[in-house]
């Protein structure tokens, strides 16, 4: 009975999903199209991942709001509302410091040389964290204007949740940041009091922010007035002012590995944030006439992602980077063939993300960053294709639960024949935004996202009975619900 078969598959998938646990992760960067959100013409195998973006977009939500202005130590400038961060891999070497009693952190900081160690991690510079505060932030807008979006029950609380964080990081003059990175990614010690030219990467999610801004401006959100945007844009102003002049940001752009490619990234965002796309078709076409042209070799490597010391990583970093600029590119300009664009060598964005599927994460001993590719992969096979499907077969065996990611969402055509994505009683038709899961309003678990969409089932023991059931009836095991790993260092990369 392979109709059968296939109708107790899909419960088991169903069913198992939202009893598992469930945590959310930040994608190294991306930019949504609005129009595409908006249009809401995602096929029903993103009903999951779908789900999936609106529980994230709550349980983020319950976080906030953030403010610059909230970290125990002040800036060198005395401005609580300069944002402030220290620079990762930089350790304290106080062999020379001199003094005769043991230094308290605050001594340390200011008194120790500081020396860098590449790919090693200071977890103390969590003790400051404007970064992961608004990443943080940004996750939350993105995730709460994309449910906005998407038509879901309380559509109002997430566009007001996007306005009140908006508002607190940027807007508020009690808890505004300064239009500025000056303090970014201090190396600290004697003469490190002063940012880096790598703390430009701190607000590289400003293209999430701009998604989630383009969102509701486009969508006509009540609660993104008029007053809300021209403010916003007033800020953005200035802020591009200090991303074009600046020592440290034109520093930054020269950068010719990630560093400038997430350069460019926000620049194109906020150009489009103050509605100058032919300022973000500049900044893109910078990018892909400047600096791409030496990122990626004939074989599809990334020579100065591959040289640091966890290459991994630093390669599907680098490719979500390019990713985003390509996506700010097309938007800026729908008639740009960007995705073509070759390198020096003949290389494309998708020679360099078919040459890092062939490295496992083993490789270099970074199985912990594994899942970092994995939207990338879905990003290339949905504008490159997947004729012969091996991203598919690639993310199936990698990450079983891929379907119920929320970046299948918006990297489409992709995966549309995956059944484990549909909705309990799926009618074949095309899903738009009235068929998105509603959740109810203040919940913030993935069980109660489908409280509407499973009807006469109450208690959590009877679905994990009659998941086990099935499975056993079937001989399969269910899948469970996307579970990545957030890494102590997953904000900033230097």
């Amino acid at each position: 009975m392979p109709s059968m078969r296939l109708t107790i598959l899909h419960l088991i998938t169903f069913f198992s999903f939202f009893t598992s646990s469930f945590a959310q992760t930040a994608y190294a960067n991306d930019f949504v199209d609005p129009d595409y959100i908006l249009a809401k013409t995602y096929g029903n195998h993103t009903y999951l991942a779908r789900t999936t973006a609106v529980s994230w977009a709550k349980t983020l939500a319950a976080k906030g709001p953030w403010s610059v202005i909230n970290k125990a130590a002040t800036p060198p400038s005395g401005d609580k509302h300069d944002f402030m961060s220290w620079a990762p891999y930089w350790w304290p070497d106080c062999s020379n410091a001199g003094n005769t009693t043991a230094l308290t952190p605050e001594q340390i900081w200011v008194t120790c040389t500081y020396v860098n160690k590449d790919g090693q991690f200071n977890p103390d510079v969590r003790l400051v964290n404007n970064v992961g505060d608004f990443q943080d932030f940004a996750e939350a807008s993105f995730y709460n204007a994309i449910a906005w979006a998407m038509d879901v029950d309380d559509k109002a609380t997430f566009e007001a949740n996007v306005v009140k964080f908006i508002s607190a990081w940027f807007l508020d003059p009690a808890t505004a940041m300064n239009p500025n990175l000056n303090f970014a990614q201090m190396q600290r010690g004697p003469t490190g009091q002063v940012g880096s030219r790598t703390g430009v990467l701190d607000l590289k999610a400003m293209a999430k922010v701009a998604s989630a801004v383009l969102l509701l401006r486009k969508g006509k959100s009540t609660a993104w007035t008029a007053d809300i945007d021209n403010q916003f844009i007033e800020w953005s102003r200035k802020y591009i002012t200090w991303l074009e002049n600046s020592d440290l940001a034109i520093k930054e752009r020269e950068s010719k590995n990630n560093h400038g490619s997430f350069y460019y990234n926000q620049l194109a965002a906020m150009k489009l944030i103050v509605n100058d796309a032919a300022g973000a078709k500049a900044a893109t076409d910078d990018y892909f006439k400047g600096i791409y042209l030496d990122q990626i070799s004939a074989t599809g490597e990334q020579p100065l992602e591959a040289a640091r010391t966890r290459p991994y990583h630093y390669r599907a970093y680098n490719l979500a980077a390019m990713i985003t600029n390509a996506r700010l590119a097309k938007y800026a300009d729908p008639s740009s063939t960007v995705w073509n664009t070759t390198t020096t060598a003949g290389a494309t964005i998708k020679t360099a993300l078919d040459f890092a599927m062939t490295l496992p994460a083993s490789t270099s001993g970074e199985t912990s960053y594994t899942e970092e590719l994995y939207p990338d992969v879905a990003a290339v096979a949905s504008v490159y294709g997947d004729p012969d499907g091996k991203y598919l077969a690639f993310l199936k065996k990698g990450d079983p639960k891929f379907i119920a990611q929320p970046y299948i969402v918006w990297n489409q055509p992709f995966a549309e024949q995956e059944t484990g994505g549909l909705p309990p009683t799926n009618t074949g038709k095309g899903n738009s935004g009235p068929s998105t899961p509603k959740p109810k309003s203040g919940s913030n678990s993935s069980a109660d996202a489908t409280s509407d969409a499973i009807s006469h089932v109450s208690s959590s023991w009877i679905i994990t009975f009659i998941t086990c059931a099935l499975a056993l009836a079937v001989g399969i095991s269910g899948a469970h619900a996307p579970e990545p790993i957030i890494h102590a260092e997953a904000f900033i990369m230097a």
